[in-house]
């Protein structure tokens, strides 16, 4: 079992509602992530039919309190004073081995006070794309929800057509978002609102509590991790897909997977989200998005802030302003290890900007081109430099890039140079059409293609045939140009 605690209970009640997950017909298993459940406590993994039983909210695990969680947001730029968790149930939280306090959730559960007419279910298909999209940017070392299991309900939701049901399982170091703080500023209940900033900061920013003004401190450091996820996510090619304020997790992790997707051939402006009509959340957007939120989250935290009047507004509008040097600088670092250079060198960055409208012209997918720089530069071989042009519709060009980078690559390669730069690129991500294939197996009963997909991404540096097979990018047929939420 796992030794749940339930800290965020304490709060003001408007941040939660006591709620019961509603049971579902015929459940089943399909995949429980056993290496995250011990890191969480559970030193004895029970049979499959009781995680079954717990991880479908047919049955409460020992300990739970079920509780939806109250936020607000932004949604597309639009003010929505309450949101909340629609289909989502906070079962508690657990100190895991290293001593960090983790939100266990299930999602997918049924009805809640905040679900505003929908059904709180899940359809299958998001369950499994956040399941394999969330353990791969573990693997790669990008701040994330985490996937602990998922169950098939045996019923059927419906969406545009009817589809088959699952519950997810997943594991947060908290699902407090910048909405969750507009839900308590909205209400003007100030006692609520610093109940939840107190809260925030003895959990995830403890070194706050001692600054001269703690709650200026806490927007500082928000916005620094914030930072520094997002440019992660680009280095990557990673779009979030439906990036409003209810889904701008206040602990710096990936949340909310929705319809995010990985971008295969460069395209800065690139869209995937089948809602994002108006390219809000394109992938280029996604830095001055975040410092929005950032904005959204300062008003928030205004009343509490020792300054007042226009003293505090400066303050804090500070503060968002250094977002973009914080983000610049983790993006150049980024760009250094992709590319093999220095972390200080000065040619990180125009070198990839090089690299990028060469990739953008030349039609080249994003994670294959990097995979195959890496190969060149471990090797510097004829073959493997053969093997990079291929990848573009304009050879010549490329090739002229090449003899920049490589005076510049020359001079700082060495092993560990090398290793950094394998590690900052994957062989493998998981392909929109790899998880489409996945999904449309599941819904003819067959997960096997999702556990063998799951076990490839959660190995991104794997260099095997089976790796190499699922890397490769989408033929013209194959291709996935729009991905959809599932609410």
């Amino acid at each position: 079992m796992l030794p749940f605690e339930h800290q965020f209970a304490t709060l003001p009640e408007p941040l939660w509602a006591a709620c019961q997950p509603t049971p579902v017909s015929h459940p089943t298993l399909i995949a429980f992530n056993e290496r995250l459940a011990e890191t969480l406590g559970m030193k004895e993994k029970p049979d499959d039919a009781t995680l079954t039983q717990w991880f479908s909210g047919n049955q409460l695990p020992p300990g739970a309190e079920p509780r939806a969680l109250g936020y607000a947001g932004h949604q597309f730029g639009n003010f929505v004073p309450q949101l909340g968790d629609g289909r989502a149930l906070l079962l508690g939280e657990v100190v895991d081995q290293r001593g960090v306090r983790r939100d266990v959730q299930l999602k997918g559960s049924g009805r809640t006070p905040f679900s505003r007419g929908g059904d709180g279910r899940s359809p299958l298909g998001p369950v499994l794309r956040e399941y394999l999209v969330s353990e791969f940017m573990a693997a790669v070392g990008v701040p994330t929800t985490r996937a602990l299991a998922a169950v098939a309900t045996g019923e059927r939701v419906v969406r545009q057509l009817p589809e088959p049901g699952a519950v997810f399982t997943r594991v947060a170091s908290s699902h407090i978002r910048v909405g969750t703080f507009q839900f308590a500023a909205v209400r003007r209940v100030e006692q609520a609102l610093k109940a939840l900033a107190d809260h925030v900061i003895a959990r995830h920013y403890p070194e706050a509590a001692s600054a001269e003004d703690p709650y200026l401190a806490l927007l500082e450091a928000v916005a620094a991790r914030q930072a520094t996820l997002v440019a992660k996510w680009m280095s990557l090619g990673f779009i979030h897909g439906v990036m409003n304020t209810d889904n701008c997790s206040i602990a710096g992790e990936t949340i909310d997977y929705g319809p995010c997707a990985f971008m295969e051939q460069f395209d800065p402006q690139k869209v995937f989200s089948s809602i994002d009509q108006g390219r809000r959340y394109a992938f280029d957007n996604q830095p001055t998005i975040a410092q929005w939120n950032l904005a959204r989250f300062a008003e928030t935290l205004l009343p509490l802030m020792r300054e007042d009047g226009d003293a505090v507004v400066e303050q804090a509008t500070d503060i968002i302003r250094r977002f973009e040097p914080l983000f610049d600088a983790e993006q150049r670092r980024l760009h250094a290890d992709k590319l093999g250079l220095t972390a200080d060198s000065d040619q990180a960055v125009p070198l990839m900007k090089g690299l990028e409208s060469h990739m953008h012209q030349g039609r080249m997918d994003m994670t294959a081109t990097f995979d195959a720089l890496t190969h060149y530069a471990e090797t510097l071989s004829e073959q493997h430099k053969e093997a990079l042009l291929a990848l573009t519709t304009e050879p010549r060009e490329l090739a002229a890039w090449l003899a920049t980078w490589q005076v510049e690559q020359a001079a700082s390669q060495n092993s560990e140079r090398l290793a950094t730069m394998r590690r900052a690129n994957p062989v493998i991500i998981p392909r929109n059409h790899r998880v489409q294939e996945v999904i449309d197996a599941a819904y003819e009963g067959d997960f096997a293609p999702f556990h063998t997909l799951l076990a490839v991404v959660t190995q991104p540096y794997d260099e095997s045939e089976e790796a190499r097979r699922l890397a490769a990018p989408a033929t013209e047929n194959e291709q996935v140009l729009r991905t959809f939420c599932g609410t």
